[in-house]
């Protein structure tokens, strides 16, 4: 970094030592307790339907829970058959062992949700936090699919080798096509992915892939984080998508929403345990007046491990190249970028005004990116014009790590 540049940020030293102080105690207390920062970004691993050999285990993190039930169509939706046992943390799990003939108990593609009673006393339905699929029913309403393919996926392409410079190709999967109707992923890697190639792009951003009930939201208010849009088809329909992209030599980027979360209580993370706190800030400050929606709270760890873990997954089993972080003014600063004029001063951006734990959160995203897929794009969509926000953990600052 040039000396001018730092001349610059001078008089925000304070502001930049208070941060990066809190990055490194994050990022200490991560491996002191998990045992690595990979470790605890890979919580999918733990939390939802694990198969294994032996059967099938569950896993939800609801602290204000007071009772929960596994229910679905394996067990014809019986509300107290199935009974899960918390621990000291809040993490309420069950196992089901394989059947004596070797089948396992709940079938693939069956509807699933949990049964529980919140810390307001209600008994209440809600669909598994980390679970990877969903379905619509007639009502319009949501319920989680338990998958358990037979075969993975086989990825036929690597991930090709990184652009050099990037022309992107921006699209939303339902709307990318020309009739009135929510056009699918399996249509998308037959008739746009030739044309991208064609019109010599070298690089797809996907948005509105992660889950949303609204799909008016244009899949900015994301219910499941770990589930893919299924009006658009099931999850090897995406894979093929990317890995048809990878043998193009296409780059595919995940446009990410870890900035906000629908409100919706029913078929989201709006109100799972009975409390506005669970994955979110309590009362306004949780709230996100304009765009209706949730606002996490960046400084709980178990936030911190869902929307890492979230990363990880896509990076992981999708494959995607790398995210475009959506709607991060909101994140950086305690008044969202709402009626704010950035005029370019400094002082606009580091400031009491800044919120630490988004920005925090923000440079473990950006670190573990790059850890799992050293050949990894970020792109951060801010409207402030944050300077110094498209640098590395290590820039800026006298991290090591």
């Amino acid at each position: 970094i040039n000396a001018e540049y730092m001349g610059y940020l001078e008089p925000f030293k304070d502001h930049f030592r208070a941060r990066n102080e809190l990055f490194v105690r994050r990022f200490k207390e991560i491996v002191q307790h998990e045992g690595s920062i990979i470790e605890f970004a890979h919580g999918y691993l733990k939390y939802g339907f694990i198969v294994t050999q032996e059967g099938i285990s569950f896993k939800e993190w609801a602290p204000g829970a007071k009772e929960m039930y596994l229910i679905g169509e394996f067990n014809n939706w019986d509300r107290r058959s199935h009974k899960l046992h918390r621990d000291d943390f809040g993490n309420w799990s069950i196992f089901f062992p394989r059947n004596s003939d070797g089948s396992y108990p709940i079938k693939h593609m069956t509807a699933v949700k949990i049964h529980l009673l919140n810390a307001k006393n209600e008994w209440v339905d809600r669909i598994p936090v980390w679970i990877h699929y969903l379905r619509q029913k007639e009502d319009l309403s949501y319920e989680g699919i338990f998958l358990n393919y037979e075969k993975p996926y086989q990825w036929k392409n690597a991930r090709p080798q990184k652009p050099e410079s990037l022309r992107i190709y921006e699209a939303h999967v339902g709307m990318a096509g020309i009739e009135a109707r929510v056009h699918t992923y399996k249509e998308f890697t037959q008739k746009v992915l030739p044309r991208v190639k064609r019109l010599g792009y070298n690089c797809i951003q996907l948005m509105a892939v992660m889950e949303h009930s609204y799909y008016g939201s244009f899949g900015y208010h994301v219910t499941n984080f770990f589930a893919i849009a299924n009006r658009s088809g099931e999850t090897v329909d995406l894979k093929e998508l990317i890995d048809t992209a990878h043998g193009l030599g296409i780059y595919v980027l995940l446009d990410i929403v870890h900035s906000h979360a629908s409100s919706n209580a029913f078929d989201g993370l709006g109100d799972i345990d009975g409390t506005e706190y669970q994955y979110f800030h309590e009362g306004a400050r949780g709230r996100h007046e304009l765009w209706d929606s949730k606002l996490f709270d960046y400084s709980k760890w178990e936030v911190i491990r869902f929307l890492l873990s979230n990363i990880a997954w896509y990076l992981n089993e999708y494959k995607f190249d790398g995210f475009r972080f959506d709607g991060i003014t909101s994140m950086l600063y305690h008044h969202h970028g709402l009626g704010v004029g950035f005029s370019g001063g400094y002082h606009e951006y580091f400031s009491m005004g800044t919120d630490l734990d988004a920005v925090v959160y923000l440079m473990l995203a950006n670190y573990i990116t790059h850890k799992l897929c050293p050949g990894a794009i970020t792109i951060a969509e801010d409207v402030s014009g944050m300077p110094s926000l498209g640098r590395s953990v290590q820039d800026l600052s006298l991290i090591h790590i």
